[in-house]
């Protein structure tokens, strides 16, 4: 039962791991494509609205990626997590439906609408699919943190007599505390991503010397959304979700930041969890930061690892605080770049600031390691527990599985995701060497001039 546990949790965390990869993305070009076509809609200036034609298809490719790799986890539910698809399932399964029913449906329907439709209906129909788009694309992020804000902080329910548990208060899943500071950290995250995505891109094609207009208007937009949303993840979502930790899972906030006795926090910037001897070795920190941060004093008293049982810490402290120190880190240099990138833009200097325009191109990834490290601390920090305080990892396998069969469909996947993985790269090539011009045509609107900022 031990390595068929490890093997479905591995399994699964491989497969959510590259799954995440596509919607980050998607639920980030949808606030920019918005944005795109919400200019065009106001200055009529033609090049705004093939710009957003441009990212709603490069969002159509990473949305059926999305789909695709989505299936297998919803599968593993009932093959690696019988027992816990049983046991929550009452609850989780009611979100997990309205996500489906609700949101995708509404999502893949103006998807379509928005590809091709412009010339059957009209301009303000295409800006009203690509705000449906958005709306949808939010509203699955929505059902989806507020299913994992519910094994966080499991609420609205009751326990029966036989031990199961049953749904009794739908609106207190719906509202769940947890859910608000996660949901909005989590699409603050998402902006993140498409914002360096856009920024990074028209970046490539000044320093590339073609698409010049297009490369322009990707940079104002992606600097300009992400200098904002990379300050909205520091806060007030970042800290609100840091006072959420401190309040309902205080064994998690330790693990974190490797603090393992009671007494002043210390913020620790770079050093390496020992937990065998209970410390940080080599740190660079800052006396009572985390004091500060949490409670407003250098003095206060945070709880250490030493407090709680030894079974109900995280199982794997060292990746769970270097998870949580890369996203940080990573979120603190976005904050930096996007700042002085967003000084040049507004001095009229990012254009030709070839250094910057380095920066931004190279730093593509690094939002989606940032988001993938978040996600990694919230699910680590979690455990033991599937759902938090009401059933560990451990009774959640199924009890049939076996781990070669695990392993099996794991090889699988793998095989299957690089073959996948390979053909989105090559689409996106075939996309970005396309470039914006392949918009123009006779979809554009007579009269319209390409822009030049």
């Amino acid at each position: 039962m031990e390595d068929a546990l490890l093997a479905s949790r591995l399994q699964f965390a491989f497969t959510a791991a590259y799954h995440f990869l596509f919607p980050q993305l998607t639920m980030g070009l949808a606030l920019l494509v918005f944005i795109l076509k919400s200019v065009y809609m106001r200055n009529g200036n033609e090049t705004w609205n093939r710009a957003a034609r441009f990212w709603g298809k490069i969002f159509a490719i990473t949305f059926v990626m999305g789909v695709v790799t989505g299936i297998p986890m919803e599968f593993q539910f009932g093959t690696n997590w019988a027992r816990f698809s049983a046991f929550t399932g009452d609850i989780i399964a009611q979100t997990l439906a309205m996500e489906g029913a609700f949101a995708f449906f509404l999502e893949s329907a103006f998807v379509g609408l928005f590809l091709f439709g412009e010339r059957r209906f009209g301009q303000r129909v295409h800006w009203f699919s690509s705000l449906m788009v958005f709306l949808g694309t939010w509203a699955s992020g929505y059902f989806i943190i507020t299913t994992n804000a519910w094994l966080q902080n499991p609420v609205g329910y009751r326990t029966l007599e036989n031990g199961e548990i049953e749904l009794n208060d739908y609106w207190a899943v719906l509202t769940n505390p947890w859910m608000i500071p996660q949901y909005a950290h989590t699409m603050g995250g998402a902006t993140v991503c498409g914002a360096f995505a856009m920024a990074g891109l028209g970046a490539f094609y000044l320093l590339s010397g073609r698409s010049e207009p297009y490369g322009r208007i990707f940079l104002k937009v992606g600097v300009i959304v992400g200098v904002v949303a990379s300050v909205w993840m520091l806060w007030p979502t970042g800290h609100a979700h840091s006072d959420l930790l401190a309040e309902k899972q205080p064994v998690t906030l330790a693990a974190i930041e490797g603090h393992f006795e009671t007494g002043q926090g210390d913020l620790v910037f770079i050093g390496q969890p020992d937990v065998e001897n209970r410390r940080i070795d080599n740190a660079v920190a800052l006396p009572g930061g985390l004091g500060i941060l949490m409670y407003g004093s250098p003095t206060a008293e945070i709880r250490g690892l030493e407090e709680f049982p030894r079974e109900d810490w995280p199982d794997n402290i060292p990746l769970l605080y270097y998870s949580y120190h890369v996203m940080v880190g990573l979120g603190t240099i976005f904050i930096g770049l996007l700042v002085i990138a967003a000084l040049l833009l507004w001095r009229g200097r990012l254009y030709r600031t070839r250094p910057m325009l380095w920066a931004l191109m190279l730093a593509i990834p690094f939002p989606f390691i940032a988001n993938t490290a978040g996600w990694l601390t919230a699910e680590l920090g979690r455990q033991p527990w599937l759902a938090y305080g009401l059933m560990r990892t451990a009774d959640g396998v199924s009890p049939l599985i076996s781990s070669g069969s695990v392993l099996f469909t794991l090889i699988g996947f793998a095989g299957m995701y690089l073959v996948m993985g390979l053909l989105y790269a090559v689409l996106m090539v075939r996309e970005v060497s396309h470039g914006p011009e392949a918009e123009e045509g006779e979809l554009d609107v007579p009269g319209s001039e390409p822009a030049t900022t």
